[in-house]
């Protein structure tokens, strides 16, 4: 499931919006997505198969960490469960901009005043996935601390999914107070969390845990 969310929010992320959203263009935006609606309601379906699969993976790491520190385990776990919902809630914006960009057939005015509505929508979801991610931010600190104390998963993922928490958190914060800022680092910044993750969803596919929790 791990590998799983991974792979779809890849998808979604880089072989959709980054290929059809254009920041700088609410006109061109519109056409690719009015062009390529299959695929943005693809990338639209990869996000939401994504998020069913955060809801047992948050069951399982809680089981996994919970003999470490139950109420640190159930506060990482509440963290992860707010992420998913604002994420899946902001889903409905992308709909709307497919849906906006479904009129885009009226006179130039309307058009215009259309595809900037659903440009609005998208740069919304955008700021809704930077709001997930501050409090999954919280949730990597508090899951990679239980990691590192844990004594049956390696210190140095810990360490790792620690620090792909506080970029996480920088990531969201720069992009509220300084957008332009958040757009030179982010590209750079996220790669961490992005090995992090992927580090422990492989360890746990090819190594696991052998143990029988309380």
């Amino acid at each position: 499931m791990y590998l799983l969310i991974i792979t779809a929010g890849i998808f979604s992320e880089i072989f959709v919006r980054n290929k059809l959203i254009v920041w700088d263009n609410a006109a061109e935006t519109a056409s690719n997505i009015k062009s390529s609606a299959l695929l943005w309601r693809a990338g639209i379906t990869a996000d939401l198969i994504m998020h069913v699969f955060d809801i047992p993976l948050m069951l399982i790491i809680y089981i996994l960490l919970k003999p470490v520190n139950k109420n640190l385990a159930m506060l990482g776990l509440l963290f992860t469960l707010i992420q998913t919902a604002v994420l899946v809630a902001f889903k409905l914006k992308l709909f709307d901009a497919l849906f906006l960009t479904d009129y885009a057939g009226m006179n130039t005015a309307q058009t215009s005043q259309l595809n900037a509505l659903a440009f609005i929508a998208i740069r919304s979801d955008a700021y809704g996935f930077c709001i997930g991610l501050l409090f999954f931010g919280f949730a990597c600190i508090i899951n990679g601390y239980l990691i590192f104390k844990s004594g049956y998963i390696p210190k140095f993922i810990g360490v790792l999914i620690q620090i792909a928490g506080l970029c996480y958190i920088i990531n969201s914060v720069a992009q509220f107070i300084n957008p332009g800022m958040a757009a030179i680092i982010s590209p750079g910044i996220l790669i961490v969390p992005f090995i992090a993750e992927l580090s422990f969803c492989l360890w746990l596919l090819i190594k696991g845990v052998r143990f029988y929790p309380a």
